[in-house]
Formats: structure tokens, C-alpha cells, sequence
């Protein structure tokens, strides 16, 4: 309820210009709408994975063999583990670092299983000179994020943490290396 009363005839029917405008933003809702499943299906734009709820511990415990099993290398403190071609791969974020260092084949399909084991973190690829890839989503604690991959190219891909998960964010960066 407002102060004072509206004054009769205020609301008039869009006219001219504004006429324009509105035709216009309701095609280009359309067209947006109808490009939506093309970017999804063609585009490669949004990951198509599945998830599976996962206690925290016993994804850690999953991670743990994983590292244990296929441990290659040790880089800054953290293991360097090769996924077997065409097998699965384990990624956890935690505070506030990707683990382990992935070491994968071009052109070898695999499938990688994210999850958190504190907060909600963000997950984006970042490949040669800073290029974001078109990898990107939220990872939550309780959730076995798995999606299929097949890398494109060889080369260094940094993870970086793209959603806000408290003191040392700024810092929580990981790897995964893609060799011929």
C-alpha cells in the first residue's frame, strides 16, 4: 500500500519505441531458449555427468587407494597419480588444494570422480596461457561428481577454485597433466 493514491489512467498499453523494444526482448528470449539445448547437446557447454551421494570419508578412502595404486611421481608435496587408460580418476577438494596431481593420455577416455571433503568448491580448467576450457561447475561435499572426459591436447591444465570457500581460496589451485 502506497502513500498516496495512484492517480487513474497511470498504466497505459507499450507504445512506439517501447514497442520495439519489447518484441525484440521477447525474440532474443526465444532464440536463447531454443539455443540452450544446442549448447548443451553440440556445444560441450555444460558437463552431462553423473552424481551419486558419497560420505565424505569414504570418497577419501576411495582417493586413498587410488593414489596408493597408481602413485608416479610426487610434485611439491603431493602425488602425481596415472589414471589407467580408459579407467576412473579421483579428485578431491579440500581446504584449500585439488588432490592429487592427475597424470592422464590424449585422446584416452576416462572417468573422473570430484567431490569435496569440506566446502563447496568450484572446479575450472585452465589451460596453456590462462585459457579457460569449457569445464566448469560446483563441486559439494557428499556428492561423487562423475564425469566422462577424453583430453584433447597434451600440456599442463591448472584447476583452479572458482567459488568462494574461505581463508586460502585465493591460493587453492591443483594439476592435471596430459601426456601423448
Amino acid at each position: 500500500m502506497s502513500i498516496f493514491a495512484v492517480p487513474a489512467g497511470w498504466l497505459k498499453a507499450p507504445h512506439g519505441a517501447e514497442r520495439t523494444w519489447l518484441a525484440i526482448a521477447l525474440l532474443w528470449c526465444l532464440v536463447l531458449s531454443v539455443m540452450m539445448p544446442y549448447w548443451h547437446l553440440k556445444g560441450k557447454q555444460t558437463s552431462s555427468g553423473e552424481a551419486y551421494d558419497v560420505e565424505p570419508g569414504e570418497f577419501n578412502a576411495r582417493v586413498e587407494k587410488f593414489v596408493r595404486d597408481g602413485k608416479v611421481d610426487v610434485r611439491n608435496g603431493i602425488p602425481v597419480v596415472e589414471a589407467p587408460p580408459g579407467g576412473h580418476a579421483y579428485l578431491i577438494g579440500r581446504s584449500w588444494t585439488w588432490y592429487p596431481i592427475l597424470k592422464l593420455k590424449k585422446g584416452v577416455e576416462y572417468k573422473l570422480h570430484v567431490s569435496s571433503l569440506d566446502f563447496q568448491h568450484g572446479f575450472s580448467l585452465q589451460g596453456k596461457a590462462g585459457q579457460g576450457l569449457n569445464m566448469n561447475f560446483s563441486v559439494l561435499p557428499g556428492y561423487d561428481h562423475v564425469l566422462t572426459i577424453t583430453p584433447t591436447s597434451a600440456g599442463e591444465f591448472n584447476i583452479i577454485c572458482n567459488e568462494f570457500c574461505g581463508m586460502g581460496h585465493e591460493k587453492m589451485t591443483g594439476l592435471i597433466v596430459v601426456e601423448e
